[in-house]
């Protein structure tokens, strides 16, 4: 018989109710997720936490995830929650080395949200849907009462197929690995922020919102051994980052002074009190290769976007503790921590 215990492991003298920060990315998130969900929901797969999850079959390997979308606003410049929830799932099954072919899609439709809003997400899905070559094949709905759901929440599930016998996953990370990052980063969450606040800038900033199944299987076929993915969603490339070095024990030099932000992203990070590691991204990823993969993984991630880069490495040093450090543009090192707080909420 299963032994059940009364008592919350997340400590309620701290956090008695939820918090936004609890669904950041950041230490909070982190902490539900560790203290409450996998004591609760064991399962016999005691490898790290992963974009997605490894199947083994008796015939094939697959990937399996799940996500919700609860952004708001619903449409941002370069793309809306229809979209967003493709392409998320769709880059959560590639972080695995997998090969996307199936999804769900369930609605959450608040009474009162106009039908002309839904047909433009629907049509949006069925569109990014068909770039992503996956299908959607099964899905539900429900409406809330008015005032509940705040127009439309999206959840969907993704199966891709794994078809080659790497192991890309944080335990696979190995000391003197390089660290590639697949383009500029923060545009996603500062597009969100400048529409929810009404902010006005010289240029639209548009979101990165994009699927990533291709180029991560372009990499694979052309031979280059890939030990670790991780796209940079909440959290940005910051909590990826800290997220990988914690599951895989290792330390993680990063260079600021090379790590692609473009102009207008930078200003807005400034003027807001943003910091561009930190801000949320849906079509970027880190890849973490062996040396002598790099020059070819760059070409092919440089030919879809000629941002990409070389932006750290895995070193040796507090091997065991799983820590983060940042070059700064000055010089100096320092240690690039989680969010304890929520910088920017319901982005995806």
């Amino acid at each position: 018989m299963t032994d059940f215990t009364l008592s919350c492991p997340i400590p309620l003298d701290q956090y008695p109710q939820i918090l936004l920060a609890h669904g950041g990315g950041g230490k909070l998130m982190q902490q539900l997720i560790e203290k409450m969900f996998f004591p609760a929901f064991k399962t016999t797969n005691p490898s790290p936490p992963h974009d997605s999850v490894v199947v083994n079959l008796p015939t094939s390997k697959i990937a399996f995830t799940t996500d919700s979308y609860v952004i708001h606003p619903l449409f941002f410049p370069g793309g809306n929650i229809g979209s967003l929830a493709v392409n998320g799932t769709v880059n959560d099954l590639a972080m695995s080395g997998a090969k996307p072919l199936y999804l769900s899609v369930g609605f959450i439709l608040e009474e009162g949200l106009p039908m002309e809003t839904l047909w433009r997400v629907v049509k949006s899905l069925q569109e990014t849907a068909l770039t992503a070559q996956v299908q959607i094949i099964t899905g539900d709905t429900k409406v809330v009462d008015r005032g509940k759901g705040d127009g439309i929440f999206i959840n969907t599930a993704g199966i891709g197929i794994i078809e080659h016998n790497q192991v890309i996953a944080p335990q696979s990370v190995q000391q003197g690995d390089i660290i590639l990052l697949s383009g500029d980063l923060g545009r996603h969450g500062i597009a969100i922020m400048a529409v929810r606040e009404g902010l006005e800038f010289e240029t639209t900033i548009e979101s990165d919102c994009a699927p990533l199944a291709h180029l991560i299987l372009e990499m694979i076929e052309a031979g280059v051994s890939v030990h670790c993915l991780r796209d940079l969603t909440r959290g940005g490339l910051a909590s990826a980052l800290n997220e990988i070095a914690t599951s895989a024990g290792v330390t993680l030099k990063i260079d600021e002074t090379v790590i692609p932000v473009r102009e207008d992203v930078q200003g807005a990070c400034e003027i807001l009190g943003f910091d561009p590691l930190y801000v949320a991204n849906e079509g970027r990823f880190v890849a973490f290769v062996p040396p002598n993969s790099v020059e070819t993984a760059l070409e092919i991630m440089r030919a879809h976007d000629q941002s990409s880069c070389i932006i750290g490495q895995v070193t040796g040093e507090g091997s065991g503790m799983g820590l983060v450090t940042v070059k700064s543009k000055i010089g100096a090192s320092r240690i690039v921590d989680m969010l304890s707080g929520e910088q920017l909420p319901r982005i995806c």
